[in-house]
């Protein structure tokens, strides 16, 4: 399969969060194919709706922002670094997620300091950087549309996006935007999900994803962080 653009995620392993959180947004990203959704009671909207936009992602919390391949750059070689890359990373240990509003959606955040975490992805973005290609102006100015800060657009012009390194807010993110109904959404939601949080919440491997034609993204590689 030809994917058009590609990036590193955190990807639940095997298990009740990765099955539910498939189900609930309709597309697995592990085995690239469509999910049922579950019977969840007293959404404030359909489950379709609520999930429309993160659900060509996956269930997944970002690392490094989807990017073009840069000219002369090789998928084969990223796929190598990116596995070299993981034999140099340690596995970092974390409190817990917890489901929470997250501006006008809601997601799965990081329960405690995020500092380790933070560091890993800032290492993740940098050392492969050199595969990203530069953001078009199209790219720029829809990111633009958010009224970032100074802080931001410099992120933004140095590394593409603009939520890294010292701006890195790690988040599972679990619907679009949801305005008035976010609260609901976390009441009706919580009873499913809240048992099957992982404690302590460990990132012992990594992800390699592809966006197909289509939009939607698949899990290409997973390698276990054995630095």
């Amino acid at each position: 399969m030809q994917f058009r653009r590609y990036g590193i995620y955190y990807t639940p392993r095997p298990g009740a969060l990765a099955d539910f959180g498939a189900a609930w947004l309709g597309w697995d990203v592990t085995t690239g194919a469509t999910v049922a959704h579950p019977d969840v009671n007293d959404l404030p909207l359909p489950i379709a709706e609520i999930t429309a936009t993160p659900r060509k992602y996956g269930l997944h919390g970002t690392i490094k922002p989807p990017f073009f391949l840069a000219d002369g750059a090789q998928f084969d070689d990223l796929a190598k670094a990116f596995a070299t890359l993981c034999t140099r990373l340690a596995p970092i240990t974390l409190d817990g997620l917890v489901l929470a509003r997250l501006g006008s959606f809601i997601a799965l955040k990081i329960d405690g300091d995020q500092t380790a975490l933070a560091d890993l992805a800032g290492t993740v973005v940098r050392d492969l950087d050199d595969f990203r290609a530069p953001p078009t102006e199209a790219e720029l100015e829809r990111r633009r549309k958010s009224s970032l800060s100074a802080r931001q657009e410099q992120l933004l012009a140095q590394w593409g996006y603009p939520y890294v390194m010292d701006e890195f807010r790690f988040h599972i993110t679990m619907s679009g935007r949801l305005g008035k109904n976010a609260e609901a959404t976390i009441a009706a939601l919580a009873p499913h999900v809240t048992p099957i949080l992982p404690t302590p919440f460990v990132v012992d491997c990594l992800s390699l994803v592809g966006q197909d034609d289509e939009g939607m993204f698949h899990e290409i590689q997973r390698h276990t962080l054995s630095g």
